[in-house]
């Protein structure tokens, strides 16, 4: 079909138009149809670039369209719902030769490369239908696209570019590559220098830094009793959302805090943010040079060396129940701050530098709380992510499992995709059956996850959050992704202020205690105080009693109530130190142990060495009844 609008629309288009969203989920079901399909879980609505098959579905959910008649009569049809200049398709499958209308492309060879096909002459039509003239001989006629197009301007509509636009805050809103990250990021800390840093945490195998954005009223400093927060995005390089909502997230932050917007003003003042949007720049850097719709299901997934930083971390859950199971008093076995095995820390180790630069960062900040933003899926999970003895699915909670699923909970429900119940599932899992949220180790078992690694060597709680079906969309649908995800991902922020806070400190100096370990009483996870001796225990509403101990001081219990209120309980420990430890430390200073002590410790050396004297003359008494019996 020729063109049917004059000169200046197509203009307007250009041929630069964005995909129509089969991939994403913009286009329904309802607007795909085809001549013939093989089966229900290979039919026309399986037609989806870059849709994955299920593993465990009896067939329901394949991954492609595929023709159930083997002619050249076949074809997947596009309902666009409206005028639309087609401007090209993009084509995955085991197809060869395509023709669409009169047009007539080569696509691809293999399963998975995509093949972009622009249109010598874009055309305007509501339906647009692709016909595969060729295939293998010995295989099926499959297919999966993605239709590029514009939407014909409706004339009479004046707010037709105000509903396509997305959103209404002045963002950057597209994808952004190394360096533009980083100019990004400097004008960010350039417009709000008083409560913004950039600092980094080493670097990539290829030698490009890991950049993160701090946010807080007090840049550069840990204030006592003020938590640590992260977001961390692109550990997978081609899941790109993560990374471009986070550097939306630092503009936003930073623009309504200088407009006075209160609720902003408070998590800023309360909180020390800390934002990396790319921990793997490598493989992102590879996918972004191949672009939104080309860069495929796995291009730049992983780091240069072609490692899968998602099981890269160390394996403590492993070593935690091989622990308990040898253990005659499970009770002792340590339940945190579990230290890495000896192969980890060997040079010869498979260990990314960028793993290693996070693992380094999780040591010298107590962060509290943290997401970890993938792609490729609608769902929120949380540890464990990793079974015993690897077995799939077989839920394996933590013992905070309760505040787990709250965690989950907050960023899903308030998720706009994901709190759609009339939504589409991504590829074949439903995970609305779950209210889109997941214990890690029930979906599919990660042994070496940064979530698990961050649970059981830190106090840090993480979860991991699956942003879109597209795990590289379209920089036109950017501004709708930021308006889905913003209440989200300051709600979840906020939730760093749940539960108990505190101070540990010395009776007698008034110092902070570092390393004291706090153990809420019915849940096996401990904590410890950061270096002031200030710590966060995040909490469920409820009754709690908290015992703190440290070496060399008493221990001390106290009870401690949560509300429901996303505002911490203050719950202060004072610690008094042992005699013995008092005198180890007057000695240590160079100091004389007062005559009072001194006393003190002649008697107990008297009692014990009474003690051992009758300990010894029984022992003589038991050997000379021995022998008596003998002779």
């Amino acid at each position: 079909m020729a063109p049917i609008f004059h000169t200046p629309i197509l203009m307007f288009f250009g041929i630069d138009c964005p995909p129509l969203g089969l991939e994403s989920l913009k286009v329904s079901d309802d607007q795909l149809e085809s001549s013939s399909f093989l089966s229900i879980g290979l039919g026309p609505h399986r037609g989806r670039l870059n849709i994955q098959s299920g593993l465990e579905d009896d067939g329901k959910y394949d991954g492609a369209w595929c023709a159930g008649l083997e002619d050249q009569d076949q074809w997947l049809q596009l309902d666009a719902l409206r005028p639309t200049l087609f401007t090209g398709v993009i084509l995955q499958g085991r197809n060869s030769i395509w023709r669409i209308s009169v047009q007539v492309f080569v696509g691809n060879e293999d399963l998975e490369t995509a093949v972009l096909a622009l249109f010598p002459e874009p055309s305007v039509a509501r339906y647009i239908r692709i016909n595969p003239q060729t295939w293998f001989s010995n295989g099926t006629i499959c297919l999966r696209a993605e239709v590029l197009g514009c939407l014909v301007p409706d004339l009479e509509n004046p707010h037709f570019f105000d509903s396509e636009s997305g959103s209404l805050d002045d963002l950057d809103f597209r994808h952004h590559n190394y360096n533009e990250m980083r100019k990004l990021m400097k004008s960010v800390n350039d417009e709000c220098p008083d409560i913004t840093r950039i600092y980094t945490i080493g670097r990539s195998y290829t030698g490009l830094k890991l950049y993160v954005m701090e946010i807080s009223d007090n840049p550069g400093k840990h204030e006592l009793g003020e938590p640590e927060f992260r977001y961390v995005a692109g550990m997978h390089g081609n899941e790109v959302l993560g990374r471009e909502l986070l550097l939306n997230l630092m503009q936003y932050i930073c623009r309504e805090y200088k407009r006075g917007n209160q609720r902003v003003i408070q998590l800023v003042k309360d909180t020390r943010i800390h934002l990396l949007p790319s921990m793997n720049p490598d493989g992102y850097e590879t996918a972004y040079e191949k672009g939104s719709e080309l860069s495929g299901w796995a291009l730049g997934r992983y780091s240069f060396e072609g490692i899968d930083m998602n099981h890269n971390f160390p394996d403590l859950n492993n070593i935690m129940w091989d622990a308990q199971e040898m253990a005659t008093d499970k009770r002792r076995v340590s339940n945190h701050y579990i230290p890495m095995p000896e192969y980890y820390t060997t040079t010869k180790a498979l260990i990314a530098p960028e793993t290693r630069a996070v693992i380094s960062w999780m040591q010298d900040i107590p962060f509290v709380l943290s997401a970890n933003l993938h792609g490729g899926e609608l769902v929120v999970t949380y540890p464990f992510d990793c079974t015993r003895d690897w077995i799939p699915r077989h839920d394996t909670p933590t013992p905070d499992n309760d505040f787990f699923r709250w965690l989950a909970t907050v960023y899903a429900s308030t998720n706009l995709v994901m709190a759609n119940p009339d939504r589409r599932i991504c590829h074949s899992e439903d995970f609305q059956q779950h209210n889109n949220i997941i214990n890690g180790a029930d979906w599919h078992t990660v042994p070496g996850s940064m979530n698990d690694f961050s649970y059981l060597y830190t106090n840090c709680f993480e979860v991991t959050v699956e942003l879109s079906c597209d795990k590289f969309p379209h920089a036109s649908e950017l501004p709708i992704e930021w308006e889905n995800n913003k209440e989200a991902l300051l709600l979840y922020m906020e939730q760093v202020h749940r539960g108990i806070k505190g101070v540990i400190r010395d009776k007698d100096t008034k110092a902070g205690i570092a390393n004291a370990v706090i153990k809420v009483e019915g849940m096996n996870h401990d904590i410890r105080s950061a270096v002031d001796g200030d710590f966060w225990r995040l909490l469920n509403p409820g009754e709690y009693k908290i015992t703190v101990w440290a070496e060399g001081y008493f221990p001390r219990i106290r009870q401690c109530s949560v509300g429901s209120e996303p505002h911490p309980t203050i719950c202060d420990f004072i610690l008094t130190k042992t005699p013995q430890d008092r005198l180890k430390q007057i000695l240590a200073k160079g100091g004389k142990i007062p005559r009072d002590n001194q006393v003190r410790i002649r008697a107990l050396r008297m009692r014990k060495l009474r003690a051992s004297t009758k300990i010894l003359n029984r022992r003589r008494e038991q050997q000379q009844r021995l022998k008596l019996k003998r002779k």
